[in-house]
């Protein structure tokens, strides 16, 4: 990967007696989507801070957009555009005034110009006049995207996005992308995933290559009863995770013959509709998340 624009080695953090990132390292390219996937608490906001050079690590060190990530904090700053959950919004400024103050903030060249491209961009424009406070979800989020993307970013923040299409349309242009997630639908989106779990990194691969890199496989199986059915599987050899998906179990293991022989007299079952299943995302997360490790490949 010759063209990363993100090169971080060895990043560790702690708070008090909490260790909260243990040893990331990362390399990221231009224009990637790059998904942080972790539970609340995992570290996935304070390894991304300390990429960007909003948080100084303890130990580790880099480069992010071309700059020491401990010397030239504040050249990365300048170039990083910043989207959280709950939306930066002033909630009795409407949406024109709203951009306005970001372009002002972020000392935008031609600030008037700046907003109406971004409304016209963002289709935001017959809502100019409208307050924050009366948008939608849905809209707030592509508001704040607008606010965030307005000085042009070379790298943007994204905690739990929706608008993956305007995203999508950013990194296309050389914008990188880094986003905090627990939700495998969002996952999904990003063009590259880095499992986190207690401070620690557990795996990390191009999205479409999780399932084979955990190297698991999985039966999916409906019926009636499934929680008598669950208990007769777990713990058999062979059987490494069980989990509930909507109406169906999916019953994964490392050996794929090991597996077969675990659940051969519950496939025999006419009661039960077993089939095998393409193992995704949710599978590896929850596989990881209980301590499973990746198959050497």
């Amino acid at each position: 990967m010759t063209d990363a624009v993100i090169d971080v080695e060895g990043l560790t953090k702690r708070f008090g007696d909490r260790m909260a990132v243990d040893g990331f390292s990362l390399r990221a390219p231009k224009g990637e989507i790059f998904g942080f996937l972790g539970p609340n608490g995992s570290g996935k906001t304070t390894t991304i801070r300390m990429i960007c050079g909003l948080l100084r690590p303890d130990a580790g060190s880099g480069v992010c957009l071309g700059f020491d990530i401990r010397r030239e904090s504040e050249k990365i700053k300048e170039r990083v555009g910043y989207m959280t959950q709950h939306f930066s919004l002033y909630a009795e400024l409407t949406v024109r005034e709203n951009l306005d103050f970001m372009a002002r903030l972020h000392k935008v060249k031609r600030p008037r110009d700046a907003v109406i491209g971004a409304m016209r961009d963002f289709e935001l424009t017959e809502r100019a006049n409208q307050f924050a406070s009366q948008l939608s979800g849905g809209w707030q989020q592509r508001l704040a995207l607008a606010a965030a993307t307005l000085h042009k970013p070379d790298l943007l923040l994204l905690d739990e996005p929706t608008a993956w299409r305007r995203i999508r349309r950013l990194a296309e242009g050389g914008v990188t992308a880094l986003v905090s997630t627990h939700y495998m639908d969002e996952a999904v989106q990003c063009d590259r995933l880095a499992f986190i779990a207690y401070g620690k990194k557990l795996l990390e691969a191009p999205a479409g290559e999780v399932a084979a890199r955990v190297g698991i496989v999985t039966w999916r199986v409906e019926g009636p009863d499934l929680k008598t059915l669950y208990h007769r599987l777990d713990g058999r050899p062979g059987i490494d995770q069980i989990a509930r998906f909507g109406a169906a179990l999916h019953v994964s293991g490392r050996d794929e013959a090991a597996l077969a022989d675990a659940t051969a007299d519950a496939r025999a079952d006419p009661a039960y509709r077993w089939s095998e299943a393409k193992t995704g995302i949710e599978e590896a997360f929850i596989y990881l998340m209980t301590g499973g490790r990746v198959q050497d490949r």
